[in-house]
């Protein structure tokens, strides 16, 4: 399975912090946002993964993020000239993809404690659903004895509470159903209508994040301050690491420990990398 992260936008809803700069390119501790994501797709098995993102801000990933050897992946790049959907990935990223499955994580999503292993996937979709209490904010799915029946997105009146995360997995056949759907309303190309045709097709699982995770989206100004407390009171309290590349690489077996010991050796003297030393 290939992964592909959205981090484009315009990331309005932080104004003015995001004028110059990639919203996914900011804080959230002692990490850039994007660590997040990607550390995420890291965890599932995921080494071949495509960044999607504005043009005037490929170069600044690409300083950061390099081609990913260092953490035994490969990155590349593509360019969303404007935000036109989520949906839209799969068309901008249809030659990476080819005839893999595919992971898509939105760049401002934050998960922590997902208990899934990518080798369940076979085929069709899945979406990850986290409960909360303003299900009006997101995509809402219904589920009828945990199966899914309904996907609305931001309901006046849910009928659930179960919100959808910006983690889905989906087979090649997402490519073509991308291509087919039409824009909504407000003329983008919806992640909804997308999941819906899955759901059609009763080819659609849905993953309740359980008890114990935790999903963010660092969209707002409190999203952002919330998630910072989170990932550092969880650190400092349990001496772990959430969102880190080279931690997870290590853990997953894409570096060997000869490996992290250089990275970490040629690294700078501050609390994230010493940090990763006390650990290894």
């Amino acid at each position: 399975m290939k992964g592909i992260i959205l981090a484009g936008g315009l990331g309005t809803r932080l104004y003015p912090l995001t004028i110059s700069v990639s919203k996914q390119l900011l804080p959230l501790f002692d990490k850039p946002m994007i660590y997040y994501p990607l550390t995420t797709l890291i965890e599932l098995g995921i080494k071949d993964i495509l960044l999607i993102c504005k043009k005037e801000d490929k170069n600044l990933f690409k300083k950061l993020l390099n081609n990913g050897s260092k953490w035994g992946l490969k990155i590349s790049y593509e360019v969303q000239d404007k935000p036109s959907g989520i949906a839209e990935s799969f068309i901008i990223g249809k030659d990476f993809i080819k005839n893999d499955n595919v992971a898509l994580i939105l760049g401002d999503n934050i998960f922590y404690g997902i208990n899934y292993h990518i080798n369940e996937f076979r085929s069709g979709a899945n979406i990850f659903a986290y409960k909360v209490n303003d299900p009006q904010r997101y995509g809402v799915v219904e589920l009828k004895n945990k199966i899914p029946v309904k996907i609305v997105e931001k309901p006046k009146k849910p009928k659930s509470n179960y919100a959808v995360t910006g983690l889905y997995l989906y087979d090649n056949k997402v490519v073509s159903i991308a291509k087919n759907i039409s824009p909504s309303k407000r003329g983008e190309l919806e992640i909804t209508d997308i999941n819906n045709e899955y759901l059609r097709k009763s080819k659609l699982q849905v993953s309740i994040l359980k008890q114990g995770s935790m999903w963010l989206d660092a969209g707002t100004f409190s999203s952002l301050l919330q998630a910072s407390l989170f990932i550092q009171t969880l650190q400092e309290r349990q001496n772990i690491q959430i969102g880190s590349p080279e931690s997870s690489s290590y853990l997953k077996n894409f570096i060997s420990k000869k490996q992290l010991k250089n990275i970490l050796e040629k690294s700078s003297n501050n609390e994230y990398y010493n940090n990763l030393k006390k650990l290894f």
